[in-house]
């Protein structure tokens, strides 16, 4: 069973930063797409960054400038790196993963999610 365990989530003023990781556990063979999605409430989940094909990336046109989404393969390890925050980036943010199993399957995982809050 593949777990997806985000952390680093909290209380921030509007310009602070926050780094997000995202730590895959479990019969994992090899990860090539990652995602960081968030979702604010009475909002539909949106994509916020993601990183492929090795270090391929792309953003949210809204994030783009002000954060980073970064990876540790031999971690299993997935980053955000947000700075400049802003209230509009208050919302719950999810890790996303394509997961190949060392049994040759793929699965589509989702962590739980970590809050982020940021006061204007």
């Amino acid at each position: 069973q593949v777990q997806l365990v985000e952390s680093g989530g909290g209380l921030v003023q509007a310009g602070g930063s926050l780094r997000l990781s995202c730590v895959a556990s479990g019969s994992i063979a090899r990860i090539n797409y990652w995602s960081w999605y968030r979702q604010a409430p009475g909002k539909q989940r949106q994509l916020v960054a993601s990183i492929y094909s090795g270090e391929r990336t792309n953003y949210a046109d809204s994030v783009k400038g002000r954060f980073t989404i970064s990876r540790d393969s031999a971690k299993n390890t997935l980053y955000l790196q947000m700075n400049n925050l802003r209230p509009e980036d208050t919302a719950t943010y999810y890790c996303n993963a394509a997961v190949w199993d060392t049994r040759g399957g793929v699965s589509d995982r989702w962590g739980q999610g970590t809050q982020v809050t940021v006061s204007s």
